[in-house]
């Protein structure tokens, strides 16, 4: 864990550097509630691996996606601020992250005992997830609207999760996840359908 921080410090500094900033300066531009959620991530995914639900390959890849969201940040920082608008992106795109590490969680079968898996239902989140980023990108869906709709995803991660903990998953478990992810993906596409104006 330590060269895990040592390693991240020094990549931070690189990237100030590389940036035209010093430490100091970003210091300046203070984004906690984004800084607390990378927090929280990190030590989420390191969660997932003491527990044997995310693998190795599989942390690289979401420490990766949490290192451009950092490098984002940074370079939205540059100018000694970052916008109302650029904090929303990070905080759409940490959402994002972190509603994908919560599915690793209650998904993955590497090492954990008696684990259920449920491949329709991790594609059907999947599909979602790729859904509501999409709408992000296009404009018909808000960064408001694609926080909510994480959250959600969030919610159905955690509720799968607690199903699964007994290492089985019945058929009304199993019915009430795909009702859950049925009306979040109804709602997906309303907020698609009612944000056209605005793509």
């Amino acid at each position: 864990m330590k060269s895990k921080l040592l390693t991240t410090s020094l990549l931070a500094s690189a990237l100030f550097a590389g940036l035209g900033m010093s430490p100091a300066m970003a210091q300046h531009t203070n984004t906690p509630h984004v800084d607390r959620a990378q927090q929280a991530i990190g030590a989420r995914i390191q969660q997932g691996l003491n527990s044997g639900h995310i693998t190795p390959s599989e942390a690289q890849v979401l420490y990766r996606r949490d290192s451009d969201i950092a490098a984002r940040e940074a370079y939205f920082k540059s100018n000694d601020q970052a916008t109302p608008q650029e904090r929303q992106q990070l905080r759409a795109e940490l959402d994002a992250l972190s509603a994908e590490v919560e599915r690793m969680m209650a998904n993955n079968v590497y090492n954990a005992p008696r684990a259920v898996g449920t491949p329709g239902l991790d594609n059907q989140e999947y599909r979602i997830s790729q859904r509501i980023d999409e709408g992000v990108r296009s404009g018909h869906i808000t960064q408001r609207e694609a926080r909510r709709l994480h959250n959600r995803e969030r919610v159905i991660a955690q509720h799968e999760a607690s199903f699964k903990a007994d290492g089985r998953l019945t058929q009304q478990e199993r019915r009430q996840l795909r009702s859950e992810l049925r009306d979040l993906l109804d709602d997906v596409e309303r907020a698609m359908r009612n944000g056209r104006g605005r793509g």
